[in-house]
């Protein structure tokens, strides 16, 4: 199991996804979110040195079944009517989208089938596509990942708040992502043993806002944006 390996399967599997779907359709919101997200992947690259050499991807859908995500080595893919729905500005935005960079730059898929492996050593056993299913559907491996899963959330808030943050954008305004994320949501409330919920995440976000605008002395000086 390497990093290497997830690359190259996530490249495969995104190239698939980008096939489902109607991509890029609208030029001003796909130019909004690639200039967004080159100055995020331009602050990545300077604070995690092995995605300099990663082949990064954005494209675009309006697929309501989706909000944001970034595979392992970066292929990135956003949801224009989540981004609509939630009326998000480009703070807001940049802190959806360094959430998911996050999540790849700190090789949570890596982290997430090393675990898997060790909680369930028999998968080693069997072919990589099995294990990769079985992540997202056997129901007794997603039980025992869950608390692995929950503090990969909440890590990738913390670190893509620092990264966009790091990025030029205010701590505040970023934060502005939790709050229209707790207020969208059905169940702002209801955490998940996989996900806390969007009433602790913005508790978390806006915690920490005021740590870095207190804390103002390691603040950006040379804003990419």
């Amino acid at each position: 199991m390497t990093q290497q390996l997830l690359i190259a399967r996530a490249a495969q599997v995104y190239a698939t996804r980008l096939d489902e779907h109607v991509l890029d359709a609208d030029a001003r919101f796909t130019a909004r979110v690639n200039a967004i997200a080159a100055t995020l992947i331009a602050r990545a690259k300077r604070d995690y040195p092995d995605t300099a050499s990663w082949a990064w991807e954005v494209h675009t859908t309006n697929d309501p079944d989706q909000n944001a995500d970034c595979m392992a080595g970066g292929k990135i893919l956003v949801s224009q009517a989540y981004v609509q729905r939630l009326e998000l500005g480009d703070a807001e935005l940049a802190m959806l989208l360094a959430h998911e960079i996050e999540h790849a730059a700190l090789h949570h898929n890596l982290k997430e089938y090393q675990q898997a492996l060790q909680l369930a050593p028999h998968w080693a056993e069997r072919p990589f596509l099995e294990l990769e299913h079985a992540v997202d559907y056997d129901n007794e491996l997603i039980d025992q990942l869950a608390s692995t899963n929950y503090a990969q959330e909440v890590e990738a808030d913390r670190e893509g708040m620092l990264l966009a943050w790091r990025a030029g954008w205010p701590a505040e305004q970023l934060a502005g992502y939790f709050r229209k994320m707790y207020r969208g949501s059905f169940q702002p409330r209801r955490s998940k043993p996989d996900y806390p919920s969007p009433q602790l995440r913005w508790q978390a976000a806006r915690e920490l806002a005021a740590t870095l605008q207190k804390n103002y002395v390691q603040a950006p000086t040379e804003p990419l944006h």
